[in-house]
């Protein structure tokens, strides 16, 4: 797809610089300089300025509010020369704090912490997704996937020890037994399935009401793409699937997913919906797609602005996906 890589989080071709993350003395070189800069995270949320587009904030390495971080900061890249870390400060606790929004798309809350300037605050990633540029699109959902990892791994999976940190966050080892552990992706396909002038479209349970999008499903052990797709939209909703070819690819930080977006071409029509994976499944027509995205249909609300699916859908009506 020659448009692939603008979808949200589709890479703005930043310089990872691997070769600094196992060179201890540059490693410590760059945290001195004084153009290296830290991007801060709290409870996943990135520290943000701005209203109606937003900034991720590069601070400097000896800012006030990183005294909050307990680990060491972790290599993102270089820009312009500069390193770039991150710095994960999730053990404060704000004064006012509802836990009940915390990792959701309806969390809108911002929080302030005492040593940050007017108008720096922590805010949701998802609520930004088409309000960010590509730059630093890619460090934020870099920075959460990697230190949703380190949340979820800190003990080594071959024998139970505390795992340390390594390779400037890229790795984990275990001091025990000596495995080294590497960030995790889970591989996920998310298909836009075609029957002539219609699309296949599905609802989970727990989405707002009326919203509908493409099927998903995470991609099993020693398994390809293309049959991936076949099998989770049989599974889903009992429509057989044959040509499939892969469009575009999404990062999904939530928490840590790689989204492979397919396009399908269905050889049959019934549905069955699999009542355990989704609420509900219907075909869809061009127009009537194009009225759900114009806002003119009250029954159907169209996938989240900035996810692959709505980039999937947007460009097949606009007949893009070559």
């Amino acid at each position: 797809m020659k448009i692939a890589e603008q979808v949200t989080f589709g890479g703005s071709g930043l310089d990872r610089a691997a070769e600094l993350r196992s060179d201890i003395p540059a490693l410590a070189a760059a945290m001195q300089e004084p153009a290296t800069r830290c991007i801060v995270l709290w409870r996943g949320k990135p520290l943000i300025a701005g209203e109606t587009m937003f900034d991720l904030l590069r601070l400097p390495m000896d800012h006030p509010v990183l005294a909050e971080a307990r680990e060491a900061p972790m290599l993102l890249g270089r820009e312009a020369g500069a390193a770039v870390f991150a710095h994960d400060i999730s053990g404060w606790e704000p004064e006012v704090l509802d836990e009940a929004l915390g990792n959701s798309f309806s969390d809108t809350s911002e929080q302030v912490h005492p040593a940050l300037d007017a108008g720096q605050r922590f805010r949701e990633l998802r609520t930004m997704l088409t309000r960010l540029n590509a730059r630093d699109a890619e460090l934020a959902t870099t920075a959460k996937a990697m230190l949703n990892w380190h949340g979820s791994h800190g003990f080594c999976a071959r024998c139970g020890a505390a795992s340390v940190i390594h390779q400037a966050g890229w790795q984990r080892i275990c001091p025990e037994c000596g495995a080294h552990h590497f960030p995790r992706t889970d591989p996920v396909v998310i298909m836009l399935i075609t029957h002539g002038n219609r699309c296949l479209l599905g609802r989970s349970h727990g989405w707002p009401e009326g919203m509908f999008s493409c099927l998903a499903g995470f991609v099993e052990p020693g398994e390809p793409i293309e049959a991936a797709v076949r099998r989770e939209v049989y599974e889903e909703a009992a429509v057989r699937v044959g040509a499939v070819r892969y469009l575009a690819s999404q990062p999904w930080a939530f928490p840590s997913s790689l989204m492979f977006g397919c396009h399908g071409e269905a050889v049959s029509e019934e549905i069955r919906v699999d009542p355990v994976e989704l609420d509900d499944a219907r075909w869809v027509t061009r127009e009537e797609l194009a009225d759900v995205f114009a806002g003119l249909r009250t029954d159907m609300l169209p996938a989240r602005p900035g996810a692959i699916a709505h980039f999937l859908l947007r460009n097949w009506l606009a007949d893009r996906l070559d």
